[in-house]
């Protein structure tokens, strides 16, 4: 899509960037690990409030994404990909898209009042670290890619309060590490493929160093892998879940830590994080395996 052609969808629509919402998949978590916790009663009526948490927390980030747009629009225009976004390419007045910013936050905010007051506060919470970050924060090396990651581990602390469970520790950690792993990725792709295009860089990563990436990536891609392997044998969950059948489900976060790398290294990818994991064969056939043994697994000890 460019300017001198017609886009195939609302711009509107366009620059809420509907294909990122893949990532608040991360909001059911919690209600789908509880369902499995022996401590934990968790009726399976509960699920319209974690969808409902979900669709607000995509609604809320198409209105962080209006307002990055607006925010970053010369630089957009510089760069050869983002300059084709609809506010930067001229499709979507700024105007327009502050005002519905504005009315997709307030108006997830309102809503999220009919789930509980405790999403509520995370989400303004998210909104909050957002605004941060697109007016402060994006510009200081290494504190961008925490509060990346931070924003993902209060999607997950939103599905945990909208049911009203305990969400493990180790499950945030697990959170958060897989988050700056696919931040830290995305990075260094941006750094050193793009690097020799004009405008194709942000002043940020003028403060990066490809080896320094290079090896934030080796030691990220560790702990994430051994912070899961700990979650899913440490006592407290084997406790909890009365079995520690989760330790199965480790095959398939360290084969998706290693095809992501693969992608990153051998095939020069890992600037669209969302686009890999709905595009990728090998990623999506491993998520499904991920995600119907855990489901397999959570349904066996609730129903034994």
């Amino acid at each position: 899509m460019n300017s001198s052609t017609a886009p195939l969808r609302h711009p509107l629509i366009a620059a809420m960037r509907p294909a990122q919402w893949t990532k608040n998949a991360v909001v059911l978590a919690a209600f789908i690990f509880a369902l499995g916790d022996r401590t934990q009663q968790v009726p399976l009526t509960n699920l319209w409030r974690v969808i409902a948490a979900a669709i607000l927390f995509c609604t809320t980030s198409s209105g962080i994404y209006l307002i990055n747009d607006v925010r970053d629009a010369d630089l957009d225009r510089a760069h050869p990909i983002k300059r084709l976004r609809p506010v930067a390419a001229g499709l979507l007045p700024p105007a327009t898209a502050v005002t519905f910013a504005v009315l997709l936050i307030a108006g997830s905010m309102a809503a999220s009042l009919y789930v509980n007051r405790a999403l509520t506060a995370v989400l303004a919470a998210y909104v909050l670290l957002q605004i941060l970050y697109i007016f402060a924060m994006k510009n200081v090396a290494l504190v961008d890619l925490l509060v990346i990651a931070f924003g993902f581990v209060l999607r997950a602390t939103a599905g945990a309060v909208a049911v009203s469970v305990g969400i493990s520790p180790w499950l945030l950690l697990c959170t958060f590490w897989l988050a700056l792993f696919l931040a830290v990725c995305k990075r260094r792709h941006e750094k050193v493929e793009l690097n020799h295009l004009p405008g194709a860089t942000r002043p940020t990563l003028e403060k990066y160093d490809p080896r320094l990436l290079d090896q934030l990536i080796a030691v990220i891609s560790a702990v994430t892998v051994v912070s899961y392997s700990l979650y899913t044998l440490w006592p407290d969950t084997v406790a909890k879940f009365g079995t520690h059948l989760l330790g199965l489900t480790i095959p398939f976060v360290v084969f998706g830590i290693f095809r992501y790398l693969d992608l990153v290294y051998r095939h020069a990818k890992g600037d669209r994080p969302e686009r890999i994991l709905l595009s990728d064969g090998p990623i999506l056939v491993n998520l499904f395996l991920y995600g119907l043994s855990i489901l397999a697994i959570v349904m066996f000890l609730r129903f034994r």
